[in-house]
């Protein structure tokens, strides 16, 4: 790999045991073959498939990720709410309100490299039911902050819809280096560079079970749909994928030089 290049790995939602398995299991090799400085993993439902505990995030951490991001149900699990307080490691979705526990971005500098990364966190509106603050207004409070004294700036933004991720990055097309959007566990096959130079994907998909809905076993949804009833959400097991997005960004234009996607096993397999 060339010297001029930081290279970033994004695993996208690592769903309950499935995924940490998963991740303990292919992330090294990942790392090794493509020349990895930097792994960044959405953790929001690392534990049984909602939210994160300090053993599960420790767990992930000791796969060799450098960061953790997080979206709405980072908070289902009350036991860690003093780790996002406190764990320089994990950011969770800035635009909550004032008083939200935990950070919102952070800086990491790069492991022997002199690069450092902000790395922010978002949720969208748009289908979702909470008081959050506009991810547009928040994305360019935190950048006056972080813009000097970082490299580059990665975007994790959690949402919904698929307008409301591509709208968020035209409009910080040319500031932000990367967006990659989380969320709906399923990836999406439009990763490119934008006009102005940042990398984009709206959606980096989920790593755990495929032959599942989202994560979750096929037949509780199947009879969610069917009655209209609550059903318990199981995480699912059986043939697994670990679906991840790759960045190249130039050390000296500290712009994206590639996207693409890795999904090991893949798809179809």
């Amino acid at each position: 790999m060339s010297n001029d290049r930081i290279n970033i790995l994004f695993v996208a939602d690592v769903f309950g045991n499935p995924g940490r398995n998963l991740l303990k299991e292919k992330l090294p090799g990942i790392v090794e073959e493509n020349g990895i400085d930097f792994v960044i993993v959405n953790g929001e439902n690392v534990a049984g498939g909602k939210g994160l505990t300090p053993k599960t995030m420790q767990q992930v951490l000791d796969s060799g990720v450098n960061a953790i991001t997080g979206g709405n149900h980072i908070w289902d699990k009350k036991d860690c709410i003093e780790e996002i307080t406190s764990h320089t490691t994990l950011v969770r979705p800035a635009n909550y309100g004032p008083g939200v526990p935990g950070r919102g971005y952070n800086i990491f500098s790069v492991p022997g490299k002199n690069f450092k990364i902000a790395i922010i966190n978002l949720m969208g509106r748009v289908f979702v039911e909470l008081p959050l603050d506009c991810p547009f207004r928040m994305f360019d409070e935190i950048y006056k902050e972080v813009r000097e004294e970082a490299d580059m700036v990665f975007v994790d933004f959690h949402g919904e819809a698929t307008s409301e991720k591509m709208a968020f990055a035209h409009y910080v097309d040319g500031r932000a280096t990367v967006v990659v959007g989380t969320h709906t566990h399923v990836q999406t096959a439009d990763e490119h560079i934008m006009k102005r130079g940042t990398a984009y994907i709206t959606d980096a998909g989920m790593t755990g079970s495929k032959d599942s809905v989202i994560g979750v076993q096929a037949n509780s949804i199947i009879q969610r749909f069917l009655t209209g009833l609550p059903v318990k959400h199981e995480v699912a097991s059986g043939r697994d994928t670990l679906n991840s997005v790759f960045v190249s960004v130039n050390k000296v234009t500290k712009k994206a030089a590639s996207i693409s996607r890795i999904n090991t096993p893949e798809l179809n397999s």
